[in-house]
């Protein structure tokens, strides 16, 4: 998963800001960031690194992440982009100076169009600029196509020690349907070269398609099952705004069987001994990805790339950041040191809620002196929408832990809006 999947719960926010703070243009030096503020911090969270590689060879109709058709003709730019790359990372270390990195994620687009000769050259200066730990996991996003799949062994060899299968369907007619370049013989060839080469791999599958009915569903995924992934990933189909889908929307199941048919997926996963984890994420043991435990634990990142995000903790503030989204424009101002687009302080109301969309997805929850680590703020922010949620039944009544019920894993849009800051609380009618 990278920076933009929130599935199945229902998009009250996305990966970016929910702070009513203006943004503001471009970063700031680290004295900025260092003065005095109102939260108290006493040690900083893990720190991963999000590397975006934004281009793809079609923008599929149902995708609002920041990715860019190559149409320009010939090869991708990678020498140019990787450049930027690192002028970019170059930019971000005094803000991460001495910081040990635990995970690396190369997301898009579709990464695995860049040569392995790229990647390789993309993990050595990152591993140039950043302490990462011995063991950090270092995963690839790569769709099946037969020529990503000819490059799997090479992305190995490169440094990349898990990899993420965008596959979405096994079903030829879904693929169509979704506007997906692969077919399902490609699907099945991807997996089977993926598990020659990696001891970690995820699998992306997708339910709830147009037109999909429930031995449909279930079929994908013993397709899925049969290759015994060590990770899952079960996504719900959503229409999300200015997309082709959006616009012409297919005919999707109703809310009945999308809602018969995520139970269906997560049972059918944990009969097969994966172990459902997060919200869309099953895992077998010691497969978890470290990765996104980190973003669900409120942990901080560095996105670099076109349109990455980055959320970083300093001893009184945290603050988020976003890079240009439009692949040659990025270029052109990381040239200049001014990757950076816009960055926003987030604020005390809205760091409840930003906390508590992460941590809640997890199916075991957190430690509940977490919150005060990772936020700065004293276990009394949220003593009181953590006793309305406990009084609804939709959170477990333990001071040791903060986790939902099973009625508030599945009601988890109703358990989230209870932290929310009051003037983004939608009125009831």
């Amino acid at each position: 998963m990278n920076q933009k999947h929130i599935p199945i719960v229902d998009r009250i926010a996305t990966s970016g800001p929910t702070t009513d703070a203006a943004p503001q243009r471009a970063a700031h030096s680290l004295p900025h960031y260092m003065r005095p503020g109102t939260l108290q911090f006493s040690a900083l969270p893990p720190l991963s690194l999000y590397v975006h590689l934004p281009w793809c060879l079609k923008k599929c109709p149902y995708c609002d992440f920041n990715s860019h058709e190559w149409r320009a003709g010939g090869s991708i730019p990678e020498q140019a982009y990787l450049a930027a790359l690192r002028a970019d990372l170059d930019a971000a270390l005094p803000l991460v100076w001495g910081r040990r990195v635990i995970s690396v994620f190369i997301g898009g687009g579709t990464p695995s169009l860049f040569s392995p000769e790229a990647i390789d050259q993309l993990i050595t200066d990152v591993r140039a600029r950043l302490p990462l730990v011995a063991d950090a996991e270092i995963t690839l996003e790569a769709n099946p196509g037969t020529f990503e799949r000819d490059r799997f062994a090479a992305f190995a060899q490169a440094g990349v020690n898990r990899l993420s299968i965008g596959v979405q369907s096994f079903d030829d007619d879904r693929l169509r349907a979704l506007g997906r370049v692969h077919d399902a013989r490609q699907a099945h060839d991807a997996v089977a070269e993926a598990a020659r080469h990696f001891a970690s791999f995820n699998l992306d599958l997708m339910f709830a398609l147009p037109q999909q009915d429930m031995p449909g569903c279930k079929a994908d995924v013993h397709e899925a099952l049969a290759h015994q992934p060590p990770h899952l990933s079960l996504y719900q189909l959503t229409l999300e705004p200015n997309t082709l889908f959006a616009r012409h929307p297919p005919p999707l199941p109703d809310d009945d069987l999308t809602a018969d048919m995520q139970h269906a997926v997560a049972d059918l996963a944990e009969a097969a001994g994966l172990q459902r984890y997060e919200v869309s994420a099953y895992a077998a043991p010691g497969h978890r990805c470290r990765h996104n435990l980190n973003y669900w634990q409120f942990g901080d990142y560095v996105g670099i790339g076109a349109g990455a995000h980055s959320k970083l903790t300093f001893a009184h503030r945290i603050v988020r950041q976003t890079r240009w989204r439009h692949p040659q424009r990025y270029m052109e101002q990381a040239a200049q040191g001014l990757a950076v687009e816009t960055e926003v302080e987030v604020s005390r109301s809205d760091l409840p809620f930003e906390f508590m969309l992460n941590a809640l997805r997890l199916r075991e929850g957190v430690r509940a002196d977490l919150f005060a680590e990772r936020t700065g703020l004293p276990p009394s922010a949220i003593e009181k929408p953590l006793q309305t949620a406990q009084s609804k039944g939709l959170l477990i009544d333990d001071a040791d832990v903060l986790r939902t019920t099973p009625l508030g894993f599945d009601m988890l849009n109703n358990a989230l809006e209870l932290f929310l800051p009051r003037s983004s609380r939608v009125a009831p009618r």
